[in-house]
């Protein structure tokens, strides 16, 4: 899947990152200095006007990227862009899903983890088995959004107890209709889409709604593939479903979105609400996890450096909100104390990017 919006970009900006590469290195135990990240083996830099690059880097190899299928739009637009730049260092992106991802990244086989969730405890003691440390990185924020089909005319707000209602795992079987949600909705079947268990779409969207992670009904129709659940909401009157913003912006001409109420009133997942907070408790963060050992390699701390540097302008690119300016002193500051593991594991649901950052 390529980047989510069809948008001719131009050659984004590079800023050499020499203070970044030299915190994560540092971090790593590493003996390298900043200046590998310079000269011959630097991905080619802008002049002070920000003209875009014109000479090519000698970089070469490849930076492996797995795991969530939402966070895949931000890495492939980096990507992308990247190459531009680069063209002898090849970035796959795959999407296995967020836990799937974790799980080679775990054993090292990936050098970077897309996740749209926060790493679990479980396994980052995998991790901690097969010698594999981390720099744990937020790229963007997302809002999950819960969608229906443009003839759906009667659900344009829900609570999170009517969504609890028809996600718990004592509706399976037993919520069917759409007026056993609400009365004054219609006789109709509920037909439900959602991620795979695999996903960590569908693990924040179940402790969101449900309390706790991988508690669900499991009569739905799930994938780990968000396209998928695009297409059986919009062939399905009856049907709901949730993936990330992105896929919403994309595909707004044939779905919509529902407002949620999570106890302050109708809230929709604008730009502005997902940022601040008050989408709640559906905004989340979406980050990316850095092998420590993988970025000792030139190709991979030029790609990290990028990826960091451009993040905000290719997030909005292809759909996602952009952190807020107050983050960015905050992810500098992490990365430069270089440290390793992760903060955000035990984060409640819904909470605001920069608390979580403190």
């Amino acid at each position: 899947m390529m980047s989510k919006k069809n948008i001719n970009r131009s050659v984004v900006t590079f800023v050499t990152g020499v203070t970044l590469a030299a915190a994560l290195a540092s971090c790593s135990g590493s003996s390298t200095t900043p200046t590998a990240t310079t000269g011959a083996t630097a991905p080619a830099t802008t002049t002070a006007a920000n003209t875009p690059a014109t000479t090519a880097s000698s970089l070469s190899g490849n930076v492996t990227i797995d795991g969530s299928s939402t966070v895949a739009p931000v890495s492939k637009a980096v990507a992308e862009e990247f190459a531009k730049v680069n063209p002898g260092v090849k970035v796959p992106v795959g999407t296995s899903g967020t836990g799937g991802g974790f799980k080679k990244f775990c054993a090292g086989d990936t050098d970077i983890s897309n996740a749209s969730r926060p790493i679990k405890k479980a396994e980052e003691e995998d991790c901690k088995k097969n010698g594999v440390e981390f720099v744990e990185i937020p790229v963007a924020i997302d809002g999950l959004t819960v969608v229906v089909n443009k003839e759906n005319t009667w659900a344009k707000c829900l609570t999170v107890a009517e969504l609890k209602t028809m996600w718990s795992p004592e509706a399976q079987g037993k919520i069917t209709n759409w007026n056993q949600v609400r009365p004054d909705f219609p006789d109709a079947k509920l037909s439900l889409f959602g991620a795979g268990a695999d996903s960590g779409t569908f693990d924040y969207f179940t402790e969101a709604i449900n309390g706790k992670s991988k508690v669900s009904r499991t009569d739905f129709q799930p994938s780990e593939d968000d396209n998928i659940i695009v297409k059986g909401v919009q062939g399905d009157k009856n049907a709901l479903g949730f993936f990330g913003v992105a896929y919403f912006e994309e595909n707004a001409a044939t779905l919509n979105a529902v407002e949620i109420d999570g106890g302050a009133g109708c809230v929709a997942p604008t730009s502005e609400n997902i940022n601040t907070g008050k989408y709640s408790p559906l905004s989340r963060p979406l980050l990316i996890y850095i092998n420590k050992k993988s970025y000792e390699r030139p190709e991979t701390k030029a790609f990290v450096d990028f990826y960091v540097a451009n993040k905000n302008k290719l997030a909005k690119e292809v759909g996602y909100v952009a952190l807020p300016s107050e983050a960015e002193p905050l992810i500098a500051e992490r990365i430069k104390s270089g440290k390793t593991g992760s903060t955000f594991h035990d984060a409640k649901a819904g909470t605001p990017i920069v608390d979580l950052l403190k």
